[in-house]
Order: structure tokens, then sequence, then C-alpha cells
């Protein structure tokens, strides 16, 4: 199993996350990251947390559980980190 350093709401900390689907969700670090399963809904914020650490935005931009972020995609495509 894939584990996910993920940080928790409340305090910050770095918690392991184990990725339960099979097969696994790719990483963080794949170019096929998008395919990872959905954890969090927050559509009233406008964001998904994917099963890989991954925060999508509702305008096609991301977040990467190491801090770097992907801008959002005009033209409807996604980019790969």
């Amino acid at each position: 199993m894939e584990v996910v350093d993920t940080p928790t709401p409340d305090t910050g900390a770095r918690l392991p996350w184990t990725c339960p689907h099979q097969p696994l969700c790719p990483p963080a670090e794949a170019a096929d990251h998008d395919a990872a399963s959905i954890r969090v809904i927050h559509p009233e914020q406008g964001w998904v947390l994917l099963c890989n650490g991954v925060i999508r935005f509702d305008d096609t931009g991301e977040l990467l559980p190491d801090g770097r972020a992907i801008p959002p995609q005009r033209d409807g495509s996604r980019a790969s980190a």
C-alpha cells in the first residue's frame, strides 16, 4: 500500500495516509495523479481532496502534498506536475 503524508486540518501535523483502494491510486507525482479517488468533497468551497493528497480546485488548479501549486488550465486540459 502507498502511504501519503497529509496534514491534519486542526493542527497541521503530518500523518501517514494509506490508500485502501485496489488498484492503488496513482501517487501525487504521477502524470495521472488526477485519477486518484476522492476522499473529501467540499463543493461549497470549490475543492476536493484526492486519495493521494492532491487538492483539486473547481478552477482546475491543484495543490500538491509537497506544497507545489499547479495553476488552473483555462483550456480545460490538466497539466501534470
